[in-house]
């Protein structure tokens, strides 16, 4: 009821970031679990995924173990990969020209499925970096107001200071609620990001591995047919 009374007792500017903390603690949070579920998941489809490419016979089985599954981070990299093979095959490039553009669109389908990965770890960092700030501001407000008291009561005594300490001494701690979740959560979900991209490379360089066996293999019978 202490705490709880201070801040209704607490100045109008100091309520105002009071708010604003509150409110960018709940987006924080709101991130922080829904980024830990989906990043999960997705180091575990690509995972799985990663397995079931390897373990096919051929491209197109590979290509169909995904079993389009637009969720998984594979997913929008398999489908870059596969539709520049069969583009460049149609026209008839040669298989150098066929396997660097490949090599090309995955890379490109990685970095956009990164990025897609990304969304909203902005906003952690930037609640992590200016919380304490927020909230500093809130205090050095606090302090103000309890040497604007002093001056107007023309005393120092506790019942006179005490009210624009507490507000100083809360917005402080709750400027450090909000950026220190933010600032764990951020940190852990880069090295998460990590070993998704890590996955992705691996898939990457599988599937460049199958599409030059399958030119190989295609010289290979075009040239006994000769």
């Amino acid at each position: 009821m202490g705490f709880l009374s201070a801040i209704y007792d607490a100045t109008l500017v100091a309520k105002l970031v009071l708010l604003l903390l509150l409110c960018m603690s709940i987006s924080s949070w709101t991130v922080i679990i829904s980024k830990f579920f989906s990043l999960r998941a997705a180091y575990q489809k690509a995972l799985a995924g990663l397995v079931r490419f390897t373990e096919a016979r051929d491209l197109r089985e590979a290509v169909q173990s995904l079993g389009g599954d637009s969720a998984s981070p594979l997913y929008h990299v398999a489908q870059q990969g596969v539709a520049e093979f069969n583009r460049l095959k149609e026209a008839g490039n040669s298989g150098d020209v066929v396997a660097d553009n490949v090599r090309r669109a995955l890379r490109q389908g990685v970095s956009e499925s990164m990025s897609k990965l990304n969304t909203s770890l902005s906003f952690l960092a930037t609640a992590a970096n200016t919380a304490p700030f927020i909230g500093l501001f809130g205090t050095v407000w606090g302090i103000m107001f309890s040497f604007h008291e002093i001056g107007a009561q023309g005393s120092a005594s506790l019942a006179t200071v005490a009210p624009g300490i507490s507000e100083a001494l809360i917005a402080t701690a709750v400027g450090l609620f909000v950026a220190i979740p933010a600032t764990v959560g951020y940190n852990m979900f880069l090295g998460s990001l990590a070993n998704i991209e890590s996955e992705m490379v691996n898939f990457a360089g599988v599937f460049l591995n199958r599409v030059q066996r399958e030119l190989n293999a295609t010289n290979i019978q075009q040239n006994t047919a000769r």
